[in-house]
């Protein structure tokens, strides 16, 4: 008796050996699969995800995946200290990238320093990202005589910014659809703050403004923001209004979050 239940256990042990060396094996072959198709079709994938965090962390799997996820076809990035202005996709300010991009694309800003940027009109679909861990570390500075650092005349996203702007507004939404996450929009404190903020959105159903993007649904979506400074956070015209308010106070900062919608 005692041979038998050792026989169906060693049994037992080798169809368990077996199975777990199929799974290495499929697993194996799968994570190989993907890697045979060519760089343009990897390129291709990796446009669907989303900058950060998934196109950031596809880097990190190899050096292969390394070059592809950061090819200027995927990114184009802001640099004030580039000694090379003739690397593909590589601009010393944010309004010669905005102007070289085409709509869809994302512009990486490099972290440390001021980014300044006087009325810069964005009519095309774009993505703004900082390089930094933190919003603070990537700052877009408007000072004084401007309406505003960026004219919003399309759909776009912003994320993990400081945009700062010593008088005026930090953000003016014209049109198309906004979203507005992990960042920091801040007026300076100054005897004319009355005349200060954050974000003014003057979109409206009978406005109509020169952009080549038609939208359909303009608002603002604001996610995890710190929003400092000026004289109200929010500014609107015409049919827009204010929903949807959530306001989180931590230890140092009030993070909010909000739509700016037609009613």
């Amino acid at each position: 008796m005692e041979d038998v239940v050792e026989e169906i256990e060693q049994k037992r042990w080798k169809r368990s050996l077996t199975k777990t060396k199929r799974s290495r094996s499929s697993s194996k072959s799968s994570s190989c699969l993907i890697n045979n198709l060519d760089d343009g079709c990897l390129m291709h994938i990796f446009s669907f995800l989303s900058p950060i965090p998934d196109r950031y962390n596809t880097a990190l799997v190899c050096h292969r995946w390394l070059y592809l996820a950061c090819h200027p076809r995927l990114w184009l990035r802001v640099d004030r200290s580039a000694k090379d202005l003739l690397e593909p996709g590589v601009f010393p300010n944010l309004e010669t990238a905005v102007e070289a991009a085409r709509p869809g694309d994302t512009i990486l800003i490099s972290a440390g320093g001021r980014h300044l940027a006087y009325n810069i009109q964005i009519k095309k679909r774009l993505c703004l990202i900082g390089a930094g861990e933190q919003p603070d570390e990537t700052t877009i500075y408007c000072s004084r005589g401007s309406d505003s650092a960026l004219e919003l005349l399309s759909t776009c996203k912003l994320a993990n910014l400081t945009v700062k702007a010593e008088l005026g507004c930090c953000l003016l939404h014209r049109s198309g659809r906004v979203t507005i996450e992990g960042c920091v929009l801040q007026c300076e404190t100054n005897p004319l703050d009355h005349l200060s903020c954050p974000i003014v959105s003057t979109a409206s159903a009978q406005t109509v403004i020169s952009s080549p993007v038609k939208c359909s649904n303009d608002g603002v979506s604001v996610f995890r923001t710190r929003i400092e400074g000026g004289a109200k956070a929010v500014l609107t015209s015409g049919d827009l209004t204010l929903q949807r308010v959530r306001v989180i106070y931590a230890r140092t900062s009030i993070f909010f979050w909000f739509d700016v919608e037609h009613q």
